[in-house]
């Protein structure tokens, strides 16, 4: 069975300090989708408004990505303005709009609620619960979230991670909910929560993974040249979930390996502005990646 993601396909106008790019295919369900469904298939439940260009839409039409939950509403697609600093570690959003997004309440449909792997992207914690609760074969769900919910509906998101399997949220967040500023901590902190796995983005220095008491940390993979991070957490994501479906298994090692999995797919996503690099990626670059990343990280006790 497929992968339901549900968030957000956007229009992104991105700025760097090589130059700036209008009207870029974004949104979370748009990078989880691309990254996952080199593994799995996936079901996709966003929204956009009628001025969402066709020819953007069409890199999602894959043989492994259903598109009949992205609804097409009267209105404007969801839009944000970003400027990153010249090391990409710092990202200012310039403007944020909401449009069609605003009142974004999914109701899934048959077989959507049959769906046993579900992936809830980083919008408000309530409606993450709401829709986990129209999913009538669960088997593992992963969630993300930012700082703004963090901020202002902590206590929702508590609520959530009670019933969530994997959650991912990055270095700054874990620090702000947990207010430890050791990310070992803030992982011990969040798994007493509910979470089985959680995994910390560290940016270009990599993942801290807690799993049943079990730690394991991956560095970045190494780039000469960075183009644009923005969707990287979200590729991230969806290679993890991808191929952890796709091994049929949850033991210890199926996840180590899929913390390295979604590192990659995170790697190439940043190679380009949108998801362009994910729409002209392969399975056997990816494996080529992995490959290399394994021969980065391997070494011998004497």
């Amino acid at each position: 069975m497929p992968i339901l993601v549900v968030g957000s396909v956007a229009l992104d106008t991105i700025e760097t300090p090589a130059c700036c790019r209008k009207d870029v295919l974004g949104g979370s369900a748009t990078y989880f989708s691309l990254a996952a469904s080199f593994f799995h298939p996936v079901r996709i439940v966003a929204v956009v408004g009628e001025d969402m260009p066709g020819q953007k839409i069409a890199c999602l039409r894959r043989e492994n990505i259903d598109l009949q939950g992205l609804e097409v509403k009267p209105g404007k697609t969801f839009r944000w303005r970003g400027r990153y600093e010249p090391d990409f570690n710092i990202r200012q959003t310039l403007s944020l709009e909401l449009n069609v997004f605003k009142n974004f309440s999914p109701r899934l449909f048959y077989p959507y609620t049959e769906s046993p792997y579900v992936f809830l992207a980083n919008i408000d914690p309530d409606l993450q619960r709401a829709v986990l609760r129209q999913v009538k074969a669960q088997r593992l769900a992963g969630s993300d979230t930012i700082d703004h919910w963090i901020r202002n509906r902590a206590d929702a998101l508590l609520d959530l991670l009670k019933e969530i399997d994997v959650f991912f949220l990055n270095d700054t967040e874990a620090r702000l909910i947990s207010q430890y500023a050791s990310l070992h901590l803030a992982a011990k902190w969040l798994e007493r929560k509910g979470p089985k796995t959680v995994v910390i983005k560290k940016g270009e220095h990599g993942v801290l993974m807690l799993s049943r008491g079990k730690f394991f940390s991956c560095p970045g993979y190494p780039l000469e040249k960075i183009v644009d991070p923005t969707g990287a957490g979200d590729a991230f994501a969806g290679g993890f979930m991808g191929y952890l479906v796709s091994c049929g298994g949850l033991d210890d090692m199926d996840i180590r390996q899929a913390i390295v999995y979604g590192s990659v797919l995170g790697s190439f996503s940043v190679e380009s502005f949108g998801p362009a690099r994910l729409v002209t990626l392969n399975l056997r670059q990816i494996k080529e990646r992995v490959r290399a990343f394994k021969k980065l990280t391997h070494f011998e006790l004497p």
